[in-house]
């Protein structure tokens, strides 16, 4: 820049130049060496620090974002020259790359590290593999995977691991909060990418491809893309709130995703550690949230006080299990549960992940306006 300014001026002044010059408006500087210290000057004086706190959330914690790829077997082609097909048979037999996504290390114990992230994401694989900031690739072991919540725990080497993710406090989350996400969209050629937006609700109702029902999720305008499953959503504070999960993609809707809250992530991560495996306790009944159910019929057929707007009525409760076997009833309306309020089945279904198979807990109904708390003791599924 300095040298086109020289010759510019040169061209059109000649002979000695003023420090500087003023043409048609524009301010021009000579390159002499009394001028280059003039525009040294000018420009340390405008110079900015561009690093901000997402910059520096971005930098503390990609290296804990992993990328995950699923090998199974498959067959190679075999080219039968320029002029030949490339058919599918009589190729070797191999490990291909199926699919690929993201991963956050949470954990390093010893010389093993852990890792989580989507079930889907490491669904019938025969070998993962997990990829480091460098591009360096290591063997990952799967411990356990629960679909009903899609998240997976894999175990690796920690010789490679610089960096663990903090885990933070989904339940503290505020809607129009800032939050950062970290992965790798569409494959490991945009690995790293990161993303950024607000939390733009709490408590989604999810329905999983699964067949299992609803999940509770956070809500994110933050770009989220295939690819970035498994990996990070964080808060300004650098923690890990939510384990990114899945987006809508239709014509009609844009910046619609969903990420797994971080304290669902956790109690299944516990026991995917400990059993390799999530056993969930049940009460045995079908449920249907108080606010879908019209107003007339409540008023007319429940019975409810004037104060209970919120609960989930008992569609089912299924004989021999624990709700039924408290004396649960078709008709009345859960309104507590554990100590905590249920406002809805997803309520419900958070509070009931937080308790294992064979612990009792406290539970408050209403039958013909009159409440009833009993116990519970959680048995599994039958």
């Amino acid at each position: 820049m300095q040298q086109s300014t020289k010759g510019f001026l040169g061209g059109i002044i000649g002979g000695a130049l003023a420090s500087v010059v003023a043409i048609g408006g524009f301010l021009f500087i000579n390159a002499s060496d009394q001028g280059s210290s003039f525009v040294d000057n000018i420009q340390q004086s405008v110079s900015v620090d561009v690093s901000t706190q997402t910059t520096d959330v971005v930098q503390q914690v990609s290296p804990a974002v992993v990328g995950i790829v699923n090998l199974q077997t498959g067959q190679t082609t075999t080219d039968l020259g320029p002029f030949g097909n490339l058919l599918p048979q009589g190729g070797n037999v191999e490990l291909q790359e199926v699919g690929s996504g993201s991963g956050v290390i949470y954990k390093k114990d010893g010389d093993v590290a852990y890792v989580v992230t989507n079930a889907h994401v490491v669904d019938a694989a025969e070998k993962i593999e997990i990829v480091m900031t460098n591009g360096d690739r290591y063997e990952g072991e799967l411990v356990g995977s629960d679909a009903i919540n899609d998240l997976a725990v894999l175990k690796m080497s920690a010789e490679a691991v610089s960096e663990v993710a903090e885990l933070g406090d989904s339940d503290s989350v505020q809607v129009g909060e800032p939050v950062i996400a970290i992965g790798n969209p569409l494959g490991l050629d945009f690995y790293g990418s990161v993303t950024s937006g607000i939390i733009s609700g709490k408590e989604r109702a999810l329905v999983t491809d699964n067949g299992a029902g609803e999940i509770a999720v956070l809500q994110t305008d933050a770009a989220i893309n295939p690819g970035n499953s498994g990996g990070a959503l964080l808060n300004i504070q650098g923690q890990v709130i939510g384990i990114n999960s899945a987006k809508i993609s239709s014509d009609y809707a844009e910046g619609i995703a969903f990420a797994i809250p971080i304290n669902t992530a956790k109690a299944v991560i516990a026991q995917l550690e400990s059993n390799g495996k999530v056993e969930y306790p049940v009460l045995g009944v079908t449920l249907q949230s108080l606010e879908s159910i019209p107003l007339e019929y409540r008023n007319a057929t429940l019975k409810l006080p004037t104060d209970v707007q919120d609960g989930v009525l008992v569609i089912e409760a299924q004989a021999d299990y624990p709700a039924a076997n408290a004396g649960v009833e078709s008709g009345d309306v859960i309104t507590e549960f554990n100590g905590q309020p249920v406002a809805s089945v997803l309520d419900l279904k958070r509070e009931l992940l937080k308790l294992k198979v064979g612990d009792s807990a406290e539970l408050t109904y209403y039958r013909d306006s009159v409440a009833n708390t009993v116990t519970v003791k959680l048995t599994k599924a039958q």
